[in-house]
Parts: C-alpha cells; structure tokens; sequence
C-alpha cells in the first residue's frame, strides 16, 4: 500500500511539473495535414514589432491548416508574464526536436546554456526564417558567444548571427537600417518578376506592410525574392514616396554555420502584427517555413492562409500593448491573441 501510494505521489509531481513547464510556452498541435509529425519552433522576444503577436498568429495557421505541432516561447519576466524584448526565454529545451526555427527577435542575450542549445541547432544545418528585428537578434552577448551580437566585428563571423545566417545585419553605414520615415510611411513589397515562379511566392499579391521599410545589401549568396516600396502615407494602395527606389525586402539562401551542413533560410525587413494583415504577407511567410523545411511540393496558390481565432493586433511600439499577459492566455485555437488590456 506505501509503494502504491509514493507512486501515486511521483506521478502527481511528475505531472504538475509537466503542466508548470508547458505554462510557460504555446503548443498548437494539429490535427492532420502535410505538416503532421513536424515540429516548428516559434520565439518570440523582440522589443517594438510585436513578435509576441506575429508568432502565435502564423503558427496556429500552420497547426490547424497543416498539420504541425508549433510551440511558441517568449521572452518573459521572472514570474511569467511576457515582456517584449527579455532575453529571459525559457523552453529552449523545445529546439531538441526542433525541424524548423521561425524568429522574431531584437537584442536579446540569453545565457550561455541557451546559446549552447541554440548553436546546437545551427550547427545541424535546420533550415531558419527570420522576421524583421531578427537581422539583429542577438546584443550584449558576453564571453565564448559573443560573435553572435549583430557589431561583430570579427572576420570570422562579420555582423553576427543576423549577417552569416539570414545574410544581413542592422548597419545604417552600410545600406542596413530604416529606409523613410517609419511610423509616418508604410511599405508596398512587390514580387521581384524573375522570381515570380518560386515556391515561396506562389499566389503571393498585394503585399502591404504598416511598418516602415528597411534597406538591406543581403550577402551575395542571397536571392532576393521581394523589394519594398516606401509609400507616401499609411493607407493600402498609397503611391510611393519619391526619390525612395525599392530594396530587398525578403530574400533566401543557404547558410552553413562554421563549415556544418547546409541549410535554408528566409529572411524579410517586415513581419510585424500589423503586416500579417495583409494576406500576401501571410502567404509569403507560410510558403516560406514550407519551402525551408524542402515541403515546396505541398505549396499551393489558393491554399487557406487565414486567421484562426481572434486576431486584432496592435500598432508597432516600444511602449507593451499589454503588461499582464501570459503564455496560458492563448492556448488552443479560440483565444484572443493577445488577451485585450485590462479597462
């Protein structure tokens, strides 16, 4: 009867333990697709864009609408509410089993034991998309990861994480940094036409971004897939700015982390919560976790890309949408994201 009874008890503290652990993350499991048996890693820790409003929105469209088991970390508190920016990230245990890393991040600098899992995954060749912030990711990073920060200067590893895996850093100085007005003007990003066949853009139209643009030189092994187009307001169908050409704005291209496999990425200078509005955003950003993770096959132009659950994002700023927000808010597929602010 005693045994019985302390093995009752490991399993209750085994199980508790289990449910505080996923309290602190996003699970979206689907149910049945191409994506079925595959996982996404999502993280979500930037300090304007509202990454934390981006991730959780595109992985429950590729969970319910195709199949994977997405699991969404953000960067949080001490006691677990999110907080945009803190590189305070826990679940990075998730990369373990990791097929595919989708980034939304701003000068993080997570501890060593992270990085270790993080560099693990990198030196596997796993294919990575990046949004918007996550040319500079990493910032403040001390000690045996510090060529991670977005100034390296080394020339072992020039511009950090953001140049050598996604093929750009943040640098106004060289051509790397906002590009017109932002917060005044919105960006058209526009298919470029020798690229109107890839996979990734297939069934891409209309693409229109409320954040500001960037410019960008991506490393020469890069194919650009989409320029921007400043525009001379907010407003979707704005004309465009004048004297503002168009950059590249979303590119591909393999990177091979100090001599390890190869691997696919996508990168893009959009991807903030108001940018998924748009549908052709969307679509780009679903077309390319599919194409990084070599699923170009199961691409389709008219596949369902929209929402699922409430989604109502809030305006790009440094000040937090929401300051009592934690991971357990939006669990399942039905729940705000992210809870509305307390009146």
């Amino acid at each position: 009867m005693r045994l019985c009874i302390l093995r009752s008890i490991a399993l209750s503290l085994l199980l508790f333990s289990s449910l505080a652990a996923a309290a602190d993350r996003v699970v979206y499991e689907g149910d049945s697709g191409p994506g079925k048996g595959k996982h996404i890693l999502f993280i979500a820790s930037d300090h304007e864009y509202r990454g934390e409003e981006t991730c959780p929105a595109i992985a429950r469209i590729l969970a319910k609408r195709y199949g994977f088991r997405c699991t969404v970390l953000f960067g949080q508190t001490e006691d677990g509410i999110i907080k945009q920016g803190s590189s305070r990230i826990p679940g990075i245990e998730e990369i373990d089993d990791a097929d595919m890393l989708f980034l939304f991040l701003r000068f993080v600098a997570p501890d060593d034991a992270w990085m270790e899992k993080f560099e693990a995954y990198l030196k596997q060749g796993k294919p990575v998309i990046g949004l918007r912030t996550t040319t500079h990711a990493f910032n403040g990073l001390q000690g045996r990861y510090s060529y991670h920060n977005y100034n390296h200067g080394g020339e072992d590893f020039v511009g950090g994480f953001g140049r050598q895996v996604l093929g750009e850093t943040w640098n106004p100085s060289l051509g790397a940094g906002h590009y017109g007005n932002n917060h005044k003007y919105a960006t058209a990003m526009h298919v470029v036409s020798e690229q109107a066949q890839h996979p990734i853009m297939r069934g891409v139209q209309n693409m229109h971004a409320m954040a500001g643009a960037y410019s960008a030189v991506p490393m020469p092994n890069s194919t650009i897939l989409a320029t921007n187009q400043v525009l001379d307001s907010m407003e979707v169908g704005a004309g465009p700015l004048e004297g503002k050409v168009p950059q590249p704005a979303a590119w591909i291209r393999e990177y091979s982390f100090h001599g390890g496999p190869q691997g696919r990425a996508f990168c893009t200078t959009q991807g903030a919560s108001e940018d998924i509005v748009s549908e052709g955003v969307r679509r780009m950003l679903i077309n390319a976790t599919l194409w990084c993770m070599g699923m170009e096959d199961t691409i389709t132009a008219r596949a369902d890309v929209s929402f699922v659950g409430p989604y109502n994002p809030s305006t790009f700023s440094f000040k937090p949408s929401v300051t009592d927000a934690r991971p357990d808010d939006i669990q399942g597929f039905d729940t705000p994201i992210l809870k509305p602010a307390a009146e």
